[in-house]
């Protein structure tokens, strides 16, 4: 089968500093192929000590969705100047070459990540979707015109670019549990990093309510039970068996 995600796009490190001079190169270009972030900061700000570890972690945790850029003031005004930023921490959202959001001071963990989400997102508008999310969305083809191996070969090479992939780690699930593998199905449901289960903001609330009733349903049928919201033909045509 075909190749659809290759290695990543050298976009440089997830985490990084830049000067005024490395700017334009590293976050206006940067920008047009993948999110980027910028933190604007100084050695004696005592919020942006703070901040800072907050940023770096979200990112890290976004694998490769984002980049976050770090400018100190005191070394690279310019950039500084030319935002008109008057205090810091100041934290910027590029894409497409240009800002989409920002955010003054410093702010809970969780409302960092929602800034991050919403900067991924703005960049998956104006950059187009990800190589994973259309991959994600061939599976997915695959999968409702019932070409099972062809959306579980999908499904596995995006989890080989990202083994933490929740939603190829469901299509998996889904794909081994209409081959009858319903054991090994369950066991791909639980390697859903659980944060991800519940990240309703990424991910909307169909994408984890579907995750947790498929996991229940998967147990039951485990039992030799059929779920009390499928049919007998439906648990047969899943897994190939009779079930009560």
């Amino acid at each position: 089968m075909e190749q659809l995600i290759g290695q990543p796009a050298d976009n440089g490190p997830l985490v990084s500093d830049a000067t005024d001079e490395t700017f334009a190169a590293e976050v206006i270009e940067a920008s047009v192929t993948i999110p980027v972030i910028v933190d604007f900061w100084a050695p004696w700000c005592g919020p942006c000590k703070q901040l800072t570890p907050t940023l770096e972690k979200l990112v890290e945790a976004a694998r490769g969705k984002v980049r976050l850029i770090k400018v100190n003031i005191d070394e690279n005004p310019a950039v500084a100047q030319q935002l008109r930023i008057q205090s810091i921490p100041a934290v910027f959202g590029f894409a497409g070459g240009k800002p989409v959001d920002s955010f003054m001071g410093a702010q809970a963990e969780a409302q960092v990540k929602s800034f991050i989400d919403r900067v991924i997102a703005a960049g998956a508008k104006v950059n187009g979707p990800s190589p994973v999310d259309e991959a994600l969305a061939q599976a997915k083809q695959a999968l409702e015109s019932g070409d099972f191996d062809t959306a579980g070969a999908i499904y596995q090479q995006i989890l080989q670019h990202d083994p933490a992939e929740a939603r190829a780690l469901a299509g998996v699930a889904q794909c081994l549990l209409k081959a009858g593998r319903t054991e090994e199905a369950a066991a791909a449901l639980d390697a859903v990093p659980a944060e991800q289960v519940n990240d309703t903001e990424a991910y909307g609330n169909g994408y984890r309510n579907g995750l947790v009733v498929g996991a229940e349903n998967i147990r039951q049928i485990l039992q030799g039970n059929c779920p009390a919201a499928m049919t007998a033909a439906g648990c047969r045509a899943l897994t190939g068996k009779v079930t009560s």
